[in-house]
């Protein structure tokens, strides 16, 4: 007898499979790689969007709470270190820039995989300097990784002006 073919004297088996396709036709529609694309977008951008905002005054101004940290708080811990930051105040000028600007960049979704690949790489500074908080880095290389991969989705710029550029078909 074909596997298809068998089942108990209810008719249980071949119900069991129309259940399991449609939940599985389900979960395939709620993770969409639109909504899956958006999503990753914004969850990667929300938590450095967050911390970037807390280092201005102003525009263009940081704040001096920013300054000290890469002055007196943070530290690269490498091979031979703990070691301070290199010119902290550039430093603390770059990461408050990037943190609003790659978040920016992902939300709209314009050149949204070289934004990832900067919060890819302010994740790997981040890691550097506070070496416990990896299982939360991770979580954000992974996203990072993914829309590098993935590109945005088609609810982004990127996409619309790739539409625009793209020749007749």
């Amino acid at each position: 007898m074909i596997a298809d073919q068998r089942m108990s004297a209810d008719g249980s088996l071949p119900m069991l499979g129309l259940l399991i396709d449609k939940a599985n036709h389900l979960v395939q529609t709620i993770a969409s790689p639109l909504i899956v694309q958006l999503v990753l977008r914004f969850a990667l951008a929300v938590p450095f969007w967050r911390s970037g905002i807390l280092k201005w005054d102003g525009f263009l101004r940081l704040n001096d709470t920013a300054v000290t940290l890469f002055s007196d708080e943070f530290m690269l811990h490498l091979p031979g270190g703990p070691y301070h930051y290199p010119a902290p105040t550039v430093m603390a000028f770059l990461s408050g820039c990037g943190e609003i600007m790659f978040p920016i960049l992902l939300i709209l979704g314009l050149g949204t995989r070289f934004a990832a690949l900067g919060l890819l790489f302010m994740t790997v500074i981040v890691e550097l300097t506070v070496p416990d908080g990896w299982p939360v880095h991770i979580t954000w290389a992974a996203m990072a990784l993914g829309i590098m991969a993935y590109g945005p989705g088609r609810v982004s710029l990127d996409h619309l002006i790739g539409r625009a550029l793209a020749p007749e078909r």
